[in-house]
C-alpha cells in the first residue's frame, strides 16, 4: 500500500530477472531467513512482493553459493537482499559482496545484530519504515484519536447500501473498474503509480496467497482491498483503492477486512511512507503501535576483515542454489536447492 517512484534508469545488475519458476525456491530462503520474525516482519521480504514491484526495482536473482536479489532502491542505490543467513557468512565473503553492491537493504533489526559493528555500519531512514498497527484499532475505532475514522465509517454506512464480497476470480472485472476510476481521479496514465502491479496481483490472487473483499455501494463497485498473511495473524496491506466519491470507504473496508476475514488479524501491517507527506499523514493518523525500521549495511572504511563468519549462531536459513554469479567469493557449506521447494 505504497506509492511506486519510477524505475531507475541505472544499468541492470547481471543475474536473472525475477520469474515466476523461481518463487518456490525464493520464497523457501526468505522463510527460513525470516520465520522468527512474527509482528516485526518487513513487509518487502516476500517473494510476490518483489516480483509485483520488480520493474521498479529492477530485481534480479544472482544465483550461487551465497545467493541474492539485486535491484536499485527507489533513491537509485544498489541493494542486496540476502537469501541466507547472515550469520553463516565470514565476513570477508560479506565484504566482497558490498563491494559489488551499496548496501544490503532492507534488513530487519534481527539481522543487524548478527553483524558486528565495528566492521558493518546500520543505518536506518524514516521513509523506508513500516506502519505496524493493533488490527483493534479498525476493529473498533475506539478512542479519541481514532473518533473521526469511526465517523466517517458511520457516515458512509448511513448513505449508501453497501455489499461485500471475497475478492476472488470472479470479482476481478469489478476490482479492474474500481482501480482505472481510481487512476482517474488520481490524474494518472496508463501505468503510473502502482497500476500495473496491481492489475498483476489481481492475476495472481491465489498464487500469491493475496486475499481481500470488493465492496459495492448503491449496486456499483466502489473499492476493493487485498492483503497478505506474512506471519502468523500479520497482514500487509498491499493494496486499498477506494473511489473518492464514497467519502468514509477507506476506513469501512479496513474495519471490514479485520472483522470479517476467516483468519484471526492481529496486526495490520501498511508498509512504508516513502517520505511522501499525504502518506505520512494519512498512516500516522491510525495510530500505530510501532513503526519497524528498514536498516542499509555498508562497510565501514578503512577495517580490517577478519576471515570467519560473522556469529557462531545458527539457523534454518542455509545458502545453496546453483552455482552462479559470484564464482571467486569463498564458497558455503552445500545445502543443495530444489526446483520450486527451496533448501532441503
Amino acid at each position: 500500500m505504497s506509492a511506486v517512484a519510477p524505475a531507475s534508469s541505472a544499468p541492470s545488475a547481471p543475474g536473472t530477472a525475477l520469474a515466476l519458476s523461481q518463487r518456490g525456491r525464493i520464497e523457501a530462503a526468505l522463510l527460513a531467513c525470516h520465520a522468527e520474525s512474527g509482528a516485526a516482519m518487513l513487509s518487502d521480504l516476500v517473494f510476490s512482493n518483489l516480483y509485483l514491484f520488480r520493474a521498479a526495482h529492477d530485481y534480479r536473482l544472482l544465483e550461487g553459493d551465497w545467493p541474492l536479489i539485486a535491484g536499485h532502491t527507489y533513491d537509485g542505490s544498489r541493494h542486496a537482499i540476502p537469501l541466507f543467513d547472515l550469520a553463516l557468512i565470514p565476513a570477508s565473503v560479506l565484504a566482497q559482496i558490498l563491494a559489488q553492491h551499496h548496501c544490503l537493504y532492507p534488513l530487519s533489526k534481527q539481522q543487524v545484530a548478527q553483524l558486528d559493528p565495528r566492521v558493518f555500519e546500520a543505518v536506518a531512514s524514516r521513509d523506508d519504515a513500516d506502519y505496524l498497527y493493533a488490527a483493534d484499532n479498525f476493529r473498533h475505532y475506539r478512542g479519541t484519536k481514532l473518533l473521526k475514522k469511526r465517523n466517517l465509517m458511520k457516515q458512509f454506512l448511513a448513505a449508501h447500501g453497501v455489499r461485500s464480497v471475497p475478492l476472488d476470480a470472479s470479482a476481478q472485472a469489478d476490482a479492474r473498474t474500481v482501480l482505472a476510476g481510481w487512476m482517474l481521479e488520481k490524474g494518472k496514465g496508463q501505468g503510473e503509480a502502482d497500476e500495473q502491479p496491481c492489475l498483476e496481483a489481481l492475476a495472481h490472487l491465489e498464487e500469491f496467497g493475496l486475499q481481500g473483499f470488493l465492496h459495492y455501494a448503491d449496486g456499483a463497485p466502489a473499492g476493493f482491498v487485498l492483503a497478505q498473511e506474512i506471519s502468523s495473524g500479520v497482514f500487509v496491506m498491499r493494496f486499498a483503492k477506494g473511489l473518492a466519491c464514497y467519502k468514509g470507504i477507506a476506513q469501512y473496508m479496513f474495519h471490514h477486512f479485520v472483522t470479517a476475514t476467516a483468519q484471526a488479524v492481529q496486526w495490520l501491517n501498511f508498509e512504508q511512507d516513502m517520505g511522501l507527506a499525504n502518506f505520512r499523514k494519512t498512516k500516522l493518523s491510525y495510530q500505530p503501535s510501532a513503526l519497524l525500521d528498514k536498516y542499509r549495511v555498508r562497510l565501514r572504511a578503512a577495517v580490517v576483515i577478519p576471515d570467519q563468519r560473522l556469529s557462531s549462531r545458527t539457523s534454518g536459513c542455509h545458502p545453496g542454489l546453483d552455482p552462479g554469479s559470484m564464482p571467486s567469493l569463498p564458497t558455503a557449506p552445500r545445502v543443495p536447492w530444489i526446483a520450486g521447494r527451496g533448501p532441503q
